[in-house]
């Protein structure tokens, strides 16, 4: 199917072939390096490193070439945890992971056999920090003024005020990480990959990546195919637009997984109090985000304008179980007591949404991958076209989808095109068809341009992440066949998600 839709397109397919470029033996010395596996705890409090340690866990730093074009030069360390096969005798290889971001940290993902005890079994898991997040050699980017996901807001005056912000998000990042910024690119993270690979002494590498770790885990692929072995892409992202706009496509999809939530809330209107109907319960929403534009709710000692409105809305809709209904519907009670003027309380969740939302420690790693990654443009008028023309149909999250970033004003440009994606190495691709974050559609464009791929789609599920997270047993019994036994299915499989979320 997927080379049938290839070759209607025009696209050219090609089986991906190991990247020469740099010549052959340039890697070499990285590629034989031996590693000093130690402890993972790092300090009192390293809650991540305790779990790791507990797990059976060994973390080490592999040394790789801050610039794969100059590898005599600068180099950088990545960070990686392993967990190792629990049954020595039935070990296949290594299974390396990456949660998705990009901008976050991979090393928890070394226990994953704890939840798979079958996949525990047979490979060593890998977890990752990729270069310039967590403990690999970080960009942190000091910005005091709060993340760059942002809305634009409902008009030309809050669009100027958040594009302003992001230059000056933009010159802080520079101002302190200018000679690195060039080489954070996905390309050189699966550059990255393929030494861990080979330090680790293994022929070939397996991998499970997550929303921005199937866009990795597709770059390696493409440019080390023959060394790829089972590869799983969960929630997949389209690799022909995948950049500097993150959200770009995600306006329709996020209003759907909304719709979905507020008929669910609607059957709750006395415990709630969000209204009666899908409708009343949209248009409280809608009520908040208007109250915000005019000026900052109070919540508690926080205060939440039309800047991050949507973006709490968006970030609620990643999970369509009714545990997380719930805890969206009672934050939503909050916003709607504050949007009357009256007294708000935030919720546990709530509190933690402000401080990210204050001091993302992440978002500096990802914007910078996103801007190596692909060139922006740089005129802002650009963004608000494209912001008005989708106002009318997406007056919510057509402005946080489709806003600027600090990508137009980078003082960088990237190094090297971005990587086309089109290979025929088997590849195994899961997600929801009504995933918010990365839609449906960019799943299909993934499944297309990786020819040899297999596609599981979660039916009426409005959620992001599928294997191990929607709690499917259709899906994760596909995915670990594929992963433990090697059998890919015959075709496209769907799964059923269940219907609506019961509670």
């Amino acid at each position: 199917m997927a080379a049938l839709v290839l070759a209607a397109t025009g696209l050219s397919v090609a089986p991906a072939q190991a990247e020469s470029r740099f010549g052959a033996d340039r890697p070499a010395p990285f590629h034989r390096q031996e590693l000093d596996w130690h402890g993972c705890r790092t300090a009192p409090g390293d809650k991540t490193g305790e779990a790791l340690d507990a797990a059976g866990a060994r973390c080490a730093e592999v040394v790789v070439p801050l610039d794969y074009r100059r590898p005599w030069g600068r180099t950088i360390s990545v960070a990686i945890s392993r967990v190792k096969a629990a049954d020595p005798a039935r070990r296949r290889g290594v299974l390396l992971t990456n949660p998705g971001g990009p901008g976050e940290s991979g090393l928890a993902l070394a226990t994953l056999g704890q939840a798979v005890p079958a996949l525990g079994a047979r490979y060593d898991v890998i977890g990752m920090d990729p270069r310039f997040v967590g403990r690999s050699t970080p960009i942190t980017c000091d910005w005091k003024i709060g993340t760059y996901l942002q809305s634009a807001g409902p008009d030309r005056r809050t669009f100027d005020r958040s594009a302003a912000t992001m230059r000056r998000l933009a010159a802080g990042c520079a101002r302190d990480y200018r000679d690195v910024l060039p080489y954070a690119s996905t390309r050189n993270t699966a550059r990255d990959m393929d030494v861990i690979r080979a330090a680790l002494g293994e022929p070939k590498l397996s991998y499970l990546g997550y929303s921005y770790g199937t866009y990795l885990g597709a770059v390696y692929t493409q440019l080390f195919g023959e060394r790829a072995d089972r590869f799983v892409l969960d929630s997949a992202e389209d690799p022909a637009v995948r950049g500097p706009g993150p959200m770009g496509g995600n306006a329709p999809a996020s209003s759907a997984a909304l719709r979905s939530w507020a008929g669910w809330a609607a059957g709750r209107d006395g415990e709630y109090g969000l209204g009666a109907t899908t409708a009343e319960v949209l248009a409280t929403v809608a009520g908040i985000d208007r109250a915000a534009a005019r000026r900052p709710l109070r919540i508690g000692e926080y205060r939440i304008d039309s800047r991050h409105v949507p973006l709490l809305y968006f970030t609620r809709l990643y999970s369509d179980t009714a545990e997380a209904y719930a805890g969206f519907a009672a934050e939503v009670r909050v916003l709607a007591a504050a949007a009357r003027g009256g007294p708000a309380v935030p919720t546990p969740s709530l509190k933690d949404f402000f401080t990210h939302m204050a001091a993302d420690p992440g978002s500096g790693a990802q914007i910078s991958i996103f801007c190596a990654d692909r060139a922006a443009a740089r005129d802002p008028e650009t963004y608000y076209r494209d912001i008005q023309a989708l106002r009318a149909a997406e007056p919510l999250f057509g402005p946080l989808a489709q806003n600027i970033t600090p990508c137009a004003f980078w003082p960088i440009t990237p190094v090297e095109a971005p990587t086309t994606v089109a290979n025929d190495v088997p590849v195994l691709i899961t997600g929801a068809d009504g995933d918010p974050a990365t839609t449906y559609p960019e799943q299909q464009a993934m499944h297309r341009a990786l020819a040899g791929s297999r596609m599981i789609t979660l039916r009426g599920a409005h959620r992001h992440g599928a294997y191990l997270v929607a709690g499917n047993g259709c899906v994760d019994t596909a995915v670990n066949r594929y992963l433990i036994d090697g059998v890919l299915p015959g075709g496209d499989l769907t799964c059923e998600a269940g219907g609506a979320p019961a509670g």
